[in-house]
């Protein structure tokens, strides 16, 4: 396998062992990260290996089976495995690993150009052609992407002043979802990038409406705000894939310490970094002790409930995020440190799949009130896992670079 400048450029670290007439001896080290997203790129190989079509993806693994099973290039998931191939991309510099990417990628192009269903469209579009064309600069990603921000955009109510984000669901007149935190970014990006500058208002109001609505005085957040798409007023929080309206549903959460993050990032509005991190506070106070939630932090059969480790994939991903954002340097580092031990309990023989099946992680937990992927490998999971290793290994990378200069 062809390795990257970047990996051979980092991979390498120099001990100098310096003593009366000693010779200087350059030992090779890898780090953790980098170990684990060695045995992921296999296990990734493995699994495109068994993977027949380009146009349908994986989603999730039922308990006793090794293969993924696969949903349609319109289920909102579809997105995320071209993305897990980007990332392999990214790491090792593989050919054939890009090519599989580009031929994935390319299946939901249409996804752009047909009228939207649902918020998905960035979790589709932007985790594919998002990261195709940032590691490539393929002029083709761009277009494509720009035409999913105005399909994207078409949900948008000005009245309510967010995303129509499950236009699906006729029991509210329009809902906005926390979820859709993490879709603005492509809303974001395509404003300053040759699209309409009105998507950037359109992301900014999203977040402010989601902030004062969906946010709650105890600093969890509410699955869905159902709004009265008349009057914009706001009815009331509820939940579809939490214990109750009122418990942390942990995913939940975690999108939110994310995506007003990014917000924060992209608007340099500081109640949205306020935001992010009265989340995260609350999200951390109220963690087991081996860093991964269980899927509803109010579930009353904790501690026998299933655990989710997507949720802890996608907290480690906001929180090294929030680490590069805040200015405090006792923040910065009690993040990136929070974000490490997630990593950590996830690179573990408690969650890693070993040889059980062909994804990266055991255990999360899909819709627990439907019964639906329960404690089972699930593909975002595994997605934001990777984004979350390969940010530890150039932050690590980068400080043992500066220690050595």
């Amino acid at each position: 396998m062809k390795l990257s400048k970047h990996l051979l450029s980092c991979s390498l670290i120099s001990i100098l062992l310096l003593g009366c007439g000693a010779e200087k001896k350059e030992i090779t080290v890898k780090t953790n990260s980098e170990i684990v997203l060695d045995q992921s790129v296999i296990k990734i190989n493995e699994a495109l290996k068994a993977l027949k079509t380009t146009d349908s993806f994986p989603r999730h693994i039922v308990k006793g089976e090794k293969d993924w099973r696969l949903v349609g290039v319109r289920d909102w998931c579809s997105g995320f495995w071209p993305g897990i191939l980007w990332y392999t991309y990214e790491y090792t510099g593989d050919a054939e690993v890009k090519t599989a990417a580009e031929k994935y990628t390319a299946s939901i192009k249409t996804i752009a150009y047909t009228e939207a269903e649902d918020h998905d469209i960035g979790f589709q579009v932007y985790c594919s052609f998002g990261n195709g064309y940032r590691l490539t600069g393929n002029e083709a990603y761009k277009d494509i992407m720009l035409a999913a921000a105005d399909t994207l955009a078409t949900l948008y109510n000005p009245i309510v002043g967010s995303i129509h984000s499950w236009p699906s669901k006729q029991e509210y007149p329009h809902n906005t979802i926390v979820d859709n935190m993490m879709n603005l970014e492509l809303l974001f990006w395509a404003a300053k990038n040759g699209g309409n500058k009105k998507l950037y208002d359109i992301a900014l109001s999203h977040a402010e409406v989601t902030m004062n609505n969906l946010v709650r005085p105890d600093s969890a957040v509410y699955h869905l705000g159902s709004f009265d798409n008349k009057t914009g007023q706001f009815i009331r929080g509820v939940t579809h894939q939490g214990y109750a309206d009122e418990s942390m549903w942990a995913r939940g959460q975690t999108w939110g310490i994310y995506g007003f993050a990014v917000a924060y990032r992209e608007s340099g509005r500081t109640d949205f970094l306020e935001t992010s991190i009265k989340l995260t506070e609350h999200y951390l106070k109220r963690l087991p002790k081996d860093g991964v939630p269980y899927w509803d932090f109010d579930d009353p059969a904790i501690p026998n409930a299933p655990k989710d480790a997507s949720a802890a994939a996608v907290a480690a991903c906001g929180l090294l995020e929030l680490a590069e954002l805040v200015k405090d340097n006792k923040l910065q580092d009690k993040y990136r440190q929070e974000a490490k031990r997630f990593i950590t309990a996830l690179s573990s023989k408690n969650y890693l799949s070993g040889d059980a099946n062909n994804a990266l992680l055991l255990h999360s937990t899909g819709h627990h009130p439907k019964g639906r992927e329960i404690d089972e490998p699930i593909i975002y999971a595994d997605y934001y896992f990777m984004e979350a290793l390969l940010r530890l290994e150039k932050l690590e990378n980068s400080n043992h670079l500066a220690l050595i200069k």
